[in-house]
């Protein structure tokens, strides 16, 4: 079975909400990559998702884009990337998402490219810039491979159109809790109840919100009303605060550890 499946499925059995935590893959480099990522394992976090550099990531924020930049400065390629999730499968079976836009497996070849992807260790796919109407192709190769297709859900997404991606998504849906990019906010925003209820209406996967989730009080408070909760730009940030820093992999640890604290007790 899919980790994926597995794991919200383990999730649902106990009753319990989930973590997602997102990291820019090779920020500052993939030798700290897979250190948190066995951290955030070794925790209990329930989804990793690694986003893999790109020169232009239209759908995330300064702080995503700034983290996209260190990783292409430190040599990460989607083949790097690949190498890092199969270092990674030495040590763990989290699951793995890699949050990718479309233009960097067209260059591979996209059937060459999911292929290798699972072949790695990687569980799903969020492919940020193909919408779910023009991945007939991708979908069909993502269904031989085992592999998940995350489709995200936006608070704008009309209903029929809702419909028609649930249609098409495995793994989970991803609610985009605001208009815009991604990005550390100070509040959480009052229509993710009505989003969620209006998600749940085309589909039993898991639902999972983010996008400027950046606390524990933001995560619970999210998590009342979603199976997962997702966590990127607080995560990001504070990489980059502790790059120089030699306990910079148990400080982002502990971060993720108050994040969890805060789901588990919803």
């Amino acid at each position: 079975m899919n980790r994926i499946t597995k794991r919200f499925d383990e999730l649902r059995a106990r009753n319990s909400k989930g973590l997602v935590i997102y990291i820019g893959a090779g920020d500052p480099d993939l030798g700290t990559t897979c250190k948190l990522a066995e951290a955030f394992s070794d925790i209990g976090v329930d989804v990793l998702e690694l986003g893999v550099p790109f020169s232009d990531p239209l759908a995330d924020g300064p702080v995503n884009q700034l983290s996209s930049q260190r990783g292409l400065a430190s040599g990460t390629t989607p083949a790097r990337v690949l190498e890092t999730v199969r270092a990674i499968r030495a040590v763990s079976q989290i699951p793995l998402v890699l949050y990718i836009y479309y233009n960097l497996m067209h260059r591979r070849g996209v059937a060459e490219f999911v292929r290798e992807a699972a072949c790695a260790g990687v569980d799903g796919l969020l492919v940020l810039d193909l919408p779910p109407e023009e991945g007939g192709e991708y979908l069909r190769l993502m269904r031989e491979a085992g592999m998940s297709a995350i489709h995200l859900v936006a608070p704008t997404t009309p209903e029929d159109r809702i419909a028609r991606i649930a249609r098409t998504a495995t793994g989970f849906i991803y609610c985009v809790s605001r208009e815009g990019v991604t990005g550390v906010q100070d509040e959480v925003p009052q229509h993710i109840p009505r989003l969620v209820a209006s998600v749940r209406r085309h589909t039993d996967l898991p639902i999972a919100v983010g996008f400027g989730i950046s606390n524990p009080d933001q995560a619970r408070a999210v998590a009342a009303h979603a199976d997962a909760v997702v966590v990127g730009s607080a995560v990001v940030r504070l990489v980059e605060t502790c790059a120089a820093n030699p306990d910079a992999v148990s400080k982002v640890r502990e971060f993720a550890s108050s994040l969890l604290n805060a789901i588990r007790k919803t």
